[in-house]
């Protein structure tokens, strides 16, 4: 599939008493309506994906920490406890900006960690630019003991859903080869 990435640049500060999935889908509507107004003018036959995620952990939002402590902070709150990652993605079709949006939700069980643990992770910095200051696909996935529901939802984008709508809009997958690979690519 080929793609393009565009920058939003909206406001993601969360509104007052505002829950996960009321943020989430305010959020991934505002980055999907954002880019498809920069592509107005090209009458191109695209689709734009806009999403955003959090953490929610006993009804309070964890977004990106801003500062070591506060990774350090939010990984002590998480330690031993189980919290939801919310994901929400629009996507807008163009150019009649047809328009979609859902929310994936996933039960994610945090080990309980050590303050050396901790320490030692947010030395790495990989908690800076992540939802609940961790990253299930990095260095932390080895605090995780399960989780219910989708991985791909607490990496940032729940690929299944993102599919469906996808295909819902009209979006035609290419073909898969007998090997599995999409036909006409090369093997790697």
């Amino acid at each position: 599939m080929r793609f393009e990435i565009a920058r939003a640049n909206i406001d993601e500060s969360p509104k007052r008493g505002e829950t996960a999935r009321a943020m989430t889908r305010r959020l991934a509507q505002a980055k999907a309506h954002s880019v498809a107004h920069k592509f107005k003018e090209k009458r191109l036959d695209a689709i734009v994906i806009g999403a955003d995620t959090t953490v929610e952990l006993d009804g309070h939002l964890l977004g990106k920490p801003d500062s070591l402590k506060a990774a350090r902070d939010m990984l002590g709150r998480l330690s031993g406890r189980t919290h939801r990652v919310v994901t929400s993605v629009a996507t807008i079709r163009l150019p009649d900006r047809a328009a979609k949006i859902a929310t994936e939700s996933t039960r994610v069980h945090f080990a309980r960690l050590t303050a050396s643990e901790i320490a030692d992770y947010v030395a790495t910095q990989e908690p800076l630019d992540k939802a609940g200051a961790y990253a299930i696909q990095g260095l932390a996935g080895r605090f995780i003991d399960r989780i219910e529901g989708c991985y791909f939802n607490v990496v940032g984008l729940p690929l299944a859903l993102l599919y469906r709508m996808l295909i819902g809009l009209g979006w035609q997958p290419a073909a898969l080869n007998h090997g599995g690979h999409a036909s006409g690519r090369p093997r790697d």
